[in-house]
């Protein structure tokens, strides 16, 4: 009977648990350059553009991304003067979103140190066991009915214990690695809230002292398996402005085109800059809204082009050569439902329906990335044959300004596999956050295999000088 008032006790002071709100900006500070949402980093080579994109998937999208980052570390390139650099160090940026966000934000925390431990860290770890242990111990049940805070809190305090040590944005940014973008979804509106100061900036609140685990915590906030993560709004408090460059789009006798994805992007933004009408909002999984952590990309490109083409100085004039590694990790488990007369049961149909519009639009997004690049060629060849009679007609011609830039995409997938029996095997693997640690060396080894025989990364660096280093 002992126990029990001391049970009591630590079940009352759990129940204190207060959701660890993040602050408004002290300050908006306006900037006239235009924010590619982090774009790049000036790292490598300054005409080069790398961008690796990390899917969601749970452990699964965690270990084939962290694949993907060991197999560019064994790529070396020389240059014509003798220098050497390997293909990691040329990354520019780093979407994640759901598990790929642990990597994504891992890597640009800890570098080159991930590579030491982050398997036995995170990716045979079973996480999803613990997070399930520590909400049924009863000493959490307090903290767990605490106002704004809930399971994704829970599972946020235990990524920090065994990952991210209490790091935080401001940690991220002195780390001075690629950039990493992780997204989550706001689950009233389905708009995508970005973790980078541009977003941040619209909410007047600031990122800097965000914590890295709450950001995945956000990101990867199954709905209903996990509880929304809730952060505070302060839309409307800081003075700010949208930037000049939006006007081009939205306010001149003849808005800029192509301006689909940027006036849509404006609109989500739009839904999250009024604190007084939104003091909260409630995040779940970034897969929701943008499973390849693609979005983004693509709409900075669109602006890119747009704003090119009508004559305009971007940040990314000096690039001529984009590569983006697309790491879907997209599992498609078979199944027997056709053979049969009677349909699959509800839970079935439940998760197949649940994954069916993601996958679909995933698999939209690299196309929409070969298309843009197919588009910005022949816009440079029909410049390159036109006939201009004079200088006069020459500065009058919109595709002058054609993009001078290649895109290269590279897509790492199951299906890119020649293994039948290998495909297999990971496309059955579940999205959870636990596989055995087989699973995680298998994924590990056909990421690394994809890439390094990947015929699109080889026509991308074609005329450099590079070898593949044997793993250590």
């Amino acid at each position: 009977m002992r126990a029990l008032p001391i049970l009591i006790a630590s079940f009352l002071a759990a129940g204190c648990a207060q959701r660890p709100a993040n602050p408004p900006l002290k300050g908006y500070e306006k900037n006239a350059t235009y924010e590619f949402e982090h774009l790049e980093r000036n790292r490598g080579k300054q005409d080069d553009l790398v961008i690796l994109a990390f899917s969601g998937g749970g452990t699964r999208a965690a270990s084939f991304s962290y694949g993907v980052l060991e197999a560019l570390k064994r790529i070396e390139i020389t240059s014509s003067t003798g220098e050497t650099w390997r293909l990691l160090d040329e990354v520019d940026l780093i979407t994640g979103v759901s598990g790929g966000s642990f990597t994504a934000l891992a890597y640009g925390l800890y570098g080159n140190k991930l590579f030491d431990d982050f398997d036995q860290r995170f990716l045979k770890r079973d996480v999803q066991g613990e997070i399930i242990k520590r909400t049924l111990n009863p000493l959490n049940w307090g903290a767990l009915w605490s106002k704004g805070w809930g399971r994704s809190e829970l599972a946020a305090n235990f990524y920090d214990e065994i990952l991210f040590n209490g790091a935080t944005y401001a940690d991220l940014e002195r780390a001075q690695g690629p950039a990493i973008v992780v997204g989550a979804t706001e689950l009233a509106t389905g708009s995508r809230v970005v973790f980078v100061p541009q977003n941040f900036d619209v909410m007047c609140a600031d990122l800097a002292s965000f914590s890295l685990a709450r950001a995945a915590a956000a990101s990867s906030a199954v709905p209903v398996v996990l509880s929304p993560l809730t952060i505070s709004n302060y839309g409307g408090g800081c003075g700010y402005e949208q930037p000049s460059w939006l006007g081009l789009f939205t306010k001149s006798e003849k808005p800029l085109r192509p301006a689909g994805r940027v006036l849509n992007r404006l609109r989500e933004l739009e839904e999250l800059d009024n604190g007084i009408e939104d003091p909260y909002f409630h995040l779940v999984d970034g897969a929701v809204s943008d499973n390849l952590g693609l979005r983004g990309v693509l709409d900075s490109l669109e602006t890119f082009e747009a704003l090119k083409t009508a004559g305009q100085q971007t940040p990314l004039d000096h690039v001529r050569r984009i590569i983006i590694v697309v790491v879907n990790s997209v599992s498609k488990p078979a199944t027997d439902w056709n053979m049969s007369e009677n349909p699959p049961g509800t839970l079935s149909i439940l998760r197949k329906t649940a994954g069916v519009p993601v996958d679909r639009y995933a698999s939209e997004s690299v196309e929409l990335l070969k298309d843009i690049d197919a588009r910005w060629t022949s816009l440079r060849e029909i410049r390159d044959r036109a006939n201009f009679q004079n200088d006069q007609e020459w500065q009058q011609a919109e595709i002058r300004n054609a993009p001078d830039v290649d895109i290269f995409t590279v897509e790492v997938s199951f299906k890119m596999l020649a293994d039948k029996a290998e495909r297999d095997y990971l496309n059955e693997l579940p999205t959870s956050f636990v596989l055995p640690a087989q699973a995680v060396d298998r994924l590990r080894a056909a990421a690394a295999e994809i890439v390094l025989a990947s015929p699109d990364l080889r026509e991308a660096l074609k005329g450099e000088q590079f070898r593949i280093v044997e793993p250590r």
